[in-house]
């Protein structure tokens, strides 16, 4: 009997599950259980970490005998295993495995094919292994497990996955040293999701501490130019934070934490003229056909609830002309980094609803400004005079999702609005070139890039934009999570406490607007 569950959630920062709750259940499929935990590498302090080894020596466990690890090493390197350690990196290349029965490393050891060598500290004695894999895991793994999202039965083999879930989002973050541009009011979400298994994620406040290669995370709208320019002169490669597609019900503008974010290696998924990971997983990833189930489920699961980037809207709208094609254009933040680099040159929403209204001269066109620009915070704000010379509605507190499933047709610049009619199976126009235009989904009116060749369908595009690329943070447990999580939270209306700082920052956006209006 191990001294405590082999299989264990991870300290994620902030988070509060610790454990999984188990149930009565059937007995375990120890074969199988196998075969998974080998192919996640979860068991035991999984997302410890992972020092550089010999080729060729003895591991011990820490309250082992150094007499008793000498007499089985036969002069190899002995280390003794730090319990702050990844036992499964720790074992990997070990010629041998020295601790009491009890201790859970053998049963890595185990599942790695590692030779195990029990000893008893009390008495000094060498003993012979005594219990086999299968029995090991027949007692650990017996009966069912909760979910630590839904409080539901998993089975074991569903456990594992979710801790295999866990320790590649750690692994992927083990070379990330830092973070700069962080808002205070971001940073217990962002935390969990950047988290290496060690120490809690450092949010930097300048470039002083960052050396010659450090990997370091940037929100990059919020880096001053001159930091940006002192991590390029010592040679630090930054990594690109972004909010995600499925946000929050709330602004960033007003302060309110990001569920998801993206975090890119190449570059911001939004800028056309350089690769990203996004456009790399459109352009050569393979979607199996369970991944593309999930993502049609997943898709269903938004579109029922009505779901958007800030908002949530299920409310069915009347066509207000009748058979007359009508249009959507949704405004942007106009110096929004997504316009600058995606728009190749369209900057202006009044521009753009211009060449919308040349492009359709009979058409019915509804005119929604971005809510950031709405709430008062950022530039892209049009007269009510000037844009009804193109538009024939201007559309203000309704949700986006509501107005798609009522339009004919979206046109956009580059807004995200474009990927969530996709969604929804409506017609889209492109004028500047948003991460979803060039895969034979859209009219592509702006430079699509000739690096997007694959021709790609609705599913595939939702696998690799919601399911395989964003990170996800639970704002009921604080665990990093799956994107089902996050729309089942949002559909049910949990969100992020607002708190002092977004009354604040709504406070202030109200008075802007008020102040604009005079002087217009």
């Amino acid at each position: 009997m191990l001294g405590r569950p082999f299989l264990r959630i991870p300290p994620f920062p902030g988070a509060t599950p610790k454990h999984f709750d188990r149930r009565t259940g059937p007995a375990a499929d120890v074969e199988a259980i196998a075969a998974e935990l080998k192919r996640q590498r979860v068991g035991g302090g999984y997302w410890g970490a992972q020092p550089p080894l010999p080729t060729d020596y003895v591991l011990a466990a820490p309250n082992c005998p150094p007499e008793l690890a000498s007499r089985i090493s036969e002069g190899r390197p002995i280390i003794f295993f730090d319990c702050e350690a990844d036992p499964w990196h720790m074992l990997e290349s070990a010629s041998a495995l020295v601790a009491e029965p009890g201790d859970e490393l053998n049963l890595v050891a185990s599942l790695l094919g590692c030779p195990r060598v029990e000893v008893d500290t009390a008495t000094d004695e060498i003993r012979a292994v005594t219990r086999d894999l299968c029995e090991m895991l027949a007692q650990e793994f017996g009966g069912l497990f909760e979910s630590p999202f839904t409080g539901e039965p998993m089975d074991a083999i569903e456990a594992i996955q979710l801790c295999g879930f866990w320790r590649e989002l750690i692994d992927s973050n083990r070379d990330i040293v830092g973070g700069l541009g962080f808002a205070f009011w971001k940073q217990r979400h962002v935390a969990p999701l950047l988290w290496d298994g060690g120490e809690p994620f450092k949010f930097l406040r300048t470039s002083d501490s960052v050396r010659a290669g450090a990997r370091i995370a940037v929100w990059r709208s919020k880096v001053p130019q001159e930091t940006a320019a002192e991590l390029e002169t010592v040679g630090a490669s930054p990594i690109e934070v972004e909010d995600g597609f499925l946000r929050s019900r709330g602004l960033g503008a007003d302060c309110v934490p990001p569920l998801s974010i993206t975090v890119d290696r190449l570059g911001a998924y939004f800028d056309p003229s350089r690769e990203s990971e996004l456009e790399l997983l459109l352009e050569m990833g393979t979607f199996d056909e369970a991944l593309l189930e999930r993502a049609r489920e997943l898709r269903r699961l938004i579109v029922a609830a009505g779901l958007g980037k800030y908002d949530r809207g299920q409310s069915v709208l009347d066509r207000p002309a009748g058979e007359r094609c009508h249009i959507l254009v949704p405004g942007q933040v106009e110096d929004d980094r997504a316009v600058v680099l995606g728009g190749c040159g369209l900057f202006s929403n009044l521009e753009l609803l211009r060449r919308v209204r040349d492009r359709a001269p009979h058409a019915y066109i509804l005119y929604k400004p971005h809510p950031d620009v709405v709430a008062g915070h950022r530039r892209g704000a049009i007269p009510s005079g000037d844009c009804l010379e193109y538009a024939d509605e201007i559309v203000g507190d309704v949700p986006i999702s509501s107005l798609i499933a009522m339009v004919d047709q979206v046109h956009v610049n580059t807004s995200l609005a474009g990927f969530e009619a996709l969604l929804r199976e409506k017609p889209v126009t492109t004028f500047g070139v948003p991460f979803y235009a060039g895969w034979g989904l859209t009219t592509d009116l702006g430079p699509v890039p000739g690096r997007r060749t694959a021709m790609r369908s609705i599913d595939e595009l939702v696998a690799a934009t919601l399911l395989l690329y964003p990170r996800y943070f639970d704002p009921v447990t604080g665990l990093p999570c799956p994107p089902e999580v996050v729309v089942q939270r949002l559909s049910e209306g949990e969100e992020p406490d607002a708190g002092i700082v977004v009354g604040l920052r709504r406070f202030q956006g109200k008075l802007m607007r008020r102040l604009r209006s005079l002087v217009q």
